[in-house]
């Protein structure tokens, strides 16, 4: 087979973003589109040649096309081995694995993470490194100088290749090894938890509700919670990945996963109830009728990590983006562990991790992890939870409780705005910016601002800098006001205003964040002048 020079010209649009590069489904299917992109990623990679790489994707539409274009387009770059998940599919956390335990030199995940998908919706792509981690700014930045220039690709000239069946064969000099994108990933579960106490959970009175949103989780969750841990058939509920996520959403919050979340806040309600995203790095976690904060989700496992036998000896440290609530920052100060502030997007935990810095992190838009991957990971944080529900004995909702009894209750509240306009979305950021240098001192609904800055993070391991990572507004009784346009979507802007309070007096932690935060939440309209720019009177998604 003969590996063929296709002539090109470069795509104006493909500047990878925190999560590699999404657009919808019909642009990716242009002539020469994902395969500029798939060059430019290989380009970027000179010590390519003979290396392994990990390809697999969530299953949504168009993702069994990219795979064999992708396999082709390695073969005739020089990849010595590629390790594809059978029928194309991966988790990101299991393409994390992979890579780790084969000593991959990276890997490419393709999925758009929580976006919709179908063939009007998104699609996306994305480079994750030898350490299993998204690719630093250093490399996307590679990418996209060399999407800038292309002037052609490499691809083997040869017909699909089956992907259905686990198997190792040969495409031209490259090795294929199509695998079950579960297996190592379920091994690395039974490796960290304690499988035997779980099952001895499930075979009590309690009673568990885990919705994969017919997204890439469901192969995972029927493995590992109904085969291996004993909970009954019907435990897990849309586990057939399907290429439009069965028309819904796969966007794990009590919007987009209202029904779980009704069954869940239902009479007879199960005790727990979970969900994760089309790709498996995020996770929701409910208890009969009480809805977990993933911040608050992210200090609780944190002040529970012993109960867990990976983590029993201790956590080194522990990190959070900046907009994710201070909650975690307490559990380690009382721990006397060391915390730090990123901005938003995993890779900047990647760092501090391969440094022996933290152990366990997260982000407020429903992700948390460990050490063990460099990705978030969904299914380990519901797995987390069960292992804190078995230990102590207690319900979610007197978990978490308890735990606001003795580090305070953050409340907290993240209010989207989705597709605003583009230019409507810069706008709005532009003019709070412009009032940032007057703010500080000054007094907004009874509190005082101290700090009203533009975040940026120094690197602490490699000192690199990165700017413009979110508009802050501190106060002087710890409160937080936050804005941030989310680069997550595929067209016009999504406005994240997040709004935080700490309560320590355990009689006032059981109120309804909405009311206790409507100070803060109508600061943060006024300055933002929602109404007026966009004439959205009320949010998207409230989380």
């Amino acid at each position: 087979m003969a590996v063929l020079q296709i002539a090109t010209r470069p795509f104006a649009d493909q500047r990878p973003g925190t999560s590699g590069l999404r657009k919808k489904v019909k642009v990716f299917q242009q002539p020469h589109y994902l395969e500029n992109f798939v060059q430019s990623i290989f380009n970027a990679i000179p010590d390519r040649a003979g290396k392994t790489l990990v390809l697999g994707g969530d299953g949504r539409f168009y993702n069994r096309e990219a795979i064999q274009i992708i396999l082709r387009m390695a073969a005739g770059n020089g990849w010595g081995k590629v390790v594809v998940g059978r029928g194309g599919l991966f988790s990101t956390p299991a393409v994390s694995t992979v890579i780790r335990a084969r000593g991959a030199h990276g890997g490419i995940i393709l999925s758009a993470s929580h976006n919709a998908g179908g063939p009007d919706q998104d699609f996306g792509i994305k480079y994750n490194t030898a350490n299993g981690g998204p690719a630093p700014e250093k490399l996307t930045d590679a990418i996209w100088t060399a999407s800038r220039s292309i002037q052609g690709y490499q691809i083997l000239d040869g017909a699909d290749v089956d992907i259905d069946h686990a198997a190792t064969f040969w495409l031209g000099d490259m090795q294929i090894e199509v695998c079950d994108p579960v297996a190592e990933y379920a091994e690395l579960m039974a490796r960290i938890f304690d499988f035997d106490a779980l099952k001895r959970l499930m075979q009590g009175p309690f009673r568990m509700r885990f919705d994969a949103l017919h997204a890439i989780t469901g192969p995972y969750a029927h493995e590992i919670f109904e085969k291996q841990l004993g909970a009954p058939a019907g435990t897990v509920v849309n586990g057939t990945p399907l290429t439009d996520f069965g028309g819904g959403h796969p966007d794990p919050n009590l919007v987009y996963a209202k029904p779980l979340a009704d069954e869940l806040f239902a009479e007879n309600a199960p005790d727990f109830g979970a969900a994760s995203d089309g790709d498996g790095d995020r996770n929701m976690i409910l208890g009969r009728h009480f809805f977990v904060t993933p911040s608050d989700s992210l200090a609780v496992l944190a002040a529970h990590a012993t109960a867990i036998p990976a983590y029993r000896h201790g956590l080194k440290g522990i990190a959070r983006s900046m907009p994710t609530s201070q909650a975690a920052d307490v559990v380690a100060e009382a721990l006397g562990i060391a915390h730090y502030e990123t901005p938003t997007g995993w890779k900047f935990f990647g760092n501090l991790l391969d440094a022996g810095k933290i152990t366990f992190c997260g982000e407020e838009s429903f992700g948390t992890g460990s050490d063990h991957i460099r990705e978030k990971d969904g299914l380990w944080a519901v797995l987390a939870w069960l292992s804190v529900i078995a230990h102590t004995g207690q319900p979610v909702a007197e978990i978490v409780t308890r735990h606001w009894q003795r580090f305070g209750r953050h409340y907290y509240t993240r209010h989207d705005y989705e597709n605003l306009p583009a230019e409507i979305g810069e706008q709005i950021m532009h003019s709070i910016a412009a009032q940032l240098p007057v703010l500080p001192g000054q007094t907004l609904a009874g509190r005082e601002i101290l700090i009203a800055d533009d975040f940026a993070y120094a690197d602490p391991i490699d000192g690199s800098v990165s700017a413009h990572q979110g508009l802050r507004l501190l106060f002087a009784d710890g409160a937080r006001l936050i804005f941030r346009l989310s680069g997550t979507g595929t067209e016009g802007a999504t406005l994240r205003i997040y709004h935080e309070h700490l309560e320590k007096d355990p009689l006032r932690q059981h109120q309804d964040p909405q009311r206790t935060l409507r100070d803060l939440i109508q600061v943060g309209r006024n300055l933002s002048r929602l109404e007026t720019l966009t004439g959205r009177k009320t949010p998207t998604v409230i989380t």
